[in-house]
């Protein structure tokens, strides 16, 4: 079993997963290490600029759709129905069990790119660096990234072991659900203190983790852990850094002039050719599907999410998430009506790259206007003001302001703003909302089992004792 476990790492470290290049994007995503490899001398900034290689992998192209949005009450499957997309149509009825692929290539991601983290902070405190910040930096990074990726495993499988590079042991233990929250909270605390400001990057270096980024993960983190005056305090410290703000126009958030724009907190960086190449297919596996579409199909809009944008007169936002079949897009393309599925994924939508394999669409991950909604969420639970933040954001899109908001009120307002950016699932999950949200998209959703995924059968074969989780 060691030996699994430690070619396990090896395959996920960083020793040989770059070209030597000035742009930090330009990497070999190759997962293999070859031998000649394991003698040879990097600079620690490749080791860090490989971490971030593990986010433009295939898995978050397809598999990542299936267990955050498509398993919601957002989405359906989309395609054909004679295309199940693998285990999507499995997903979207709430079929999962262990063997399920998505959740299976989730948990190996998450854990390769921690495992590079390992070793890139590793390599990096013992390479003999002189410049202080530099290291600092580097560091930084690694920890961030390291805590976001713990973060996702968390929110998706509760206790999940924490993978110490030096104790292949680490792996048999699952660590309670409170232990990883805190692993987390020191990584990103780390971060806060060594990482730069968005504004002291240069402009070759946009996109890399900052000290705003960390700060807004763990203000997201202290949201899920329910410590409502640390996410109250911390979105309030990206709030008055300086360096952020809400994009004016919406709509313009997901196209290319608002990639790592004021409203970008962290985002997955594309650039749309190889070997830097974008999340790969994540646009063209949500593209509209069948005569004159330019994609599979998958992850549409449900009849659901489009009556929550209606009810609510949202017609801004509405119209900036979804494509619809008849319609013509900014761009002036024309969806033709011969397209198979109503309704689309706009924010997966690329202009340029339309259905290419390698994409030039950056994948938000954390932004100002999630941070405006973290606070006011907390607010509601410490008796602040809620409703500054909150109607910032509806304002922002001709909503009018609610004066006294409760948390409810909050948690539709996440459901509308963040359609789509993967968040759904687990605000229905962390706010009680399952059964009832996903009973009224004609879904079941087990109390006691489906808050978490199941621990893929693939990693209880290798560490039997691990266990699984309740009901599955």
């Amino acid at each position: 079993m060691k030996n699994n476990i430690i070619k396990y790492f090896i395959a996920g470290s960083l020793l040989a997963s770059f070209s030597c290049t000035s742009d930090f994007l330009d990497v070999d995503s190759r997962q293999d290490v070859d031998v000649a490899d394991a003698t040879t001398t990097y600079d620690p900034v490749m080791l860090v600029n490989g971490i971030y290689g593990e986010m433009t992998e295939w898995d978050y192209a397809f598999s990542w759709l299936g267990v955050t949005e498509i398993i919601s009450d957002n989405a359906d499957k989309g395609s054909s129905p004679t295309d199940g997309g693998s285990d999507k149509l499995i997903l979207d009825n709430l079929e999962h069990t262990a063997a399920t692929g998505s959740i299976d290539a989730m948990w190996t991601r998450f854990y390769k790119t921690i495992g590079r983290a390992n070793q890139s902070i590793r390599y990096t405190e013992n390479y003999g660096l002189t410049d202080q910040n530099y290291k600092n930096r580097l560091v930084g990074e690694a920890k961030f990234l390291r805590a976001l990726h713990y973060f996702w495993l968390v929110r998706m499988f509760g206790d999940v072991p924490i993978q110490e590079i030096d104790n292949t042991e680490s792996w048999v233990t699952r660590r309670s659900k409170a232990d990883v929250y805190a692993y987390i909270e020191q990584d990103l605390l780390d971060a806060i203190n060594l990482l730069p400001n968005k504004n002291q990057y240069p402009s070759a270096d946009l996109g890399r983790a900052t000290k705003g980024a960390a700060q807004g993960l763990l203000a997201k983190v202290y949201l899920y852990e329910e410590k409502w005056q640390q996410a109250y305090d911390m979105a309030g410290n990206v709030m008055t850094s300086g360096q952020y703000g809400l994009e004016s126009d919406y709509a313009k958030i997901w196209r290319v002039a608002g990639e790592n724009g004021i409203e970008s907190l962290f985002e997955v960086q594309a650039r749309g050719q190889s070997v830097a190449h974008g999340v790969q297919q994540y646009s063209q596996t949500q593209g509209a599907r069948g005569t004159g579409g330019w994609g599979w199909g998958f992850n549409v809009p449900s009849q659901n999410l489009l009556n929550a944008f209606n009810d609510a007169g949202d017609n801004i936002r509405r119209d900036a998430t979804i494509i619809f079949r008849g319609e013509t897009l900014y761009d002036g393309r024309l969806v033709p009506n011969t397209v198979e599925n109503p309704m689309y994924n706009e924010k997966a939508y690329s202009s340029a790259n339309l259905g290419d394999a390698d994409g030039d669409k950056n994948i938000r991950i954390l932004r100002y206007g999630e941070i405006l909604l973290i606070r006011a969420e907390a607010a509601t639970h410490i008796g602040a003001d809620a409703a500054t933040p909150l109607n910032l954001v509806r304002t922002r899109v001709n909503l009018a302001p609610i004066s006294s908001p409760t948390k409810e009120d909050v948690w539709k307002e996440r459901r509308l703003e963040l359609a789509f950016e993967h968040d759904r699932w687990f605000d229905i999950v962390r706010t009680g909302q399952g059964k009832a949200a996903m009973s009224a998209n004609g879904k079941v959703f087990v109390v006691g089992k489906h808050e978490l995924f199941p621990i893929p059968n693939n990693q209880i074969i290798q560490t039997p004792t691990i266990g699984q989780n309740p009901n599955w």
